[in-house]
């Protein structure tokens, strides 16, 4: 009989402990939720008042201008974030990836004429963080991960031009040189417009023959819909 009392004596502090830990819970859920509706209420420019700023740093631009005249024939991005131009498998929160490597820029990417990267250009500074060192550390690696090769300069200390395309010879090929077209006969003559405008046209048609459409840039707003997709279910 003396077991009964010991019991119930266990049994309501552990009932309180429960009900505590419910209520606090509760509490917390609506904080978020009032935190997420005052997020939501905020204007997006009257909240963050936007400024025009440059793109690239002096040092940027000084390898910018480097890598662009260094490999003609080729395209220079530059400040182009992982999530344009990297797919990734969507079993697991996109977010998350995002998150994670996603939302950083790549300095300057070397793309051939079909907006295919070939190469990326990290440029780091002489004097990083431990973070910073490991954020760029583990861009480098996602990015190697899919297949791009990735070159690491750091300010002030850019390569010369031949130095640069000697580098870059054994893994990419050049843009293959248009070969001159043999006739037998004499062609009319055509006005120099017009010739401009089907060298255009040949232009055009052999680089959209030259990609592939699997190959298509990731489109700006494709993961957002699929993680809305994903939060109605």
């Amino acid at each position: 009989m003396e077991l009964l009392p010991s019991i119930a004596s266990l049994a309501l502090p552990a009932t309180l402990l429960l009900l505590l830990t419910l209520f606090a819970l509760r509490v917390r859920q609506r904080v978020k939720e009032r935190r997420n509706s005052a997020r939501q209420a905020l204007d997006t420019v009257a909240a963050w008042p936007p400024e025009a700023s440059r793109i690239l740093t002096i040092n940027e631009r000084q390898a910018y201008d480097l890598l662009r005249r260094s490999m003609p024939g080729f395209l220079v991005l530059a400040q182009v974030p992982l999530s344009r131009f990297l797919r990734v498998p969507s079993r697991h929160s996109y977010s998350d990836w995002l998150q994670r490597v996603g939302s950083l820029n790549a300095d300057l990417l070397l793309c051939d004429s079909g907006s295919k990267v070939l190469a990326v250009i990290d440029i780091r500074s002489t004097q990083e963080s431990e973070r910073v060192r490991r954020r760029h550390e583990r861009m480098a690696r996602v990015l190697r991960a899919a297949g791009i090769h990735v070159f690491t300069w750091r300010e002030g200390e850019l390569p010369s031009a031949s130095d640069l395309r000697r580098t870059l010879a054994p893994l990419i090929a050049p843009p293959s040189a248009a070969k001159p077209v043999s006739v037998s006969r004499p062609m009319p003559l055509i006005p120099v417009a017009d010739i401009a405008e089907v060298l255009s046209d040949g232009d055009r048609a052999a680089l959209e023959a030259s990609m592939d459409a699997a190959n298509e840039p990731v489109p700006s707003a494709f993961f957002e819909e699929l993680e809305a997709a994903g939060a109605g279910r």
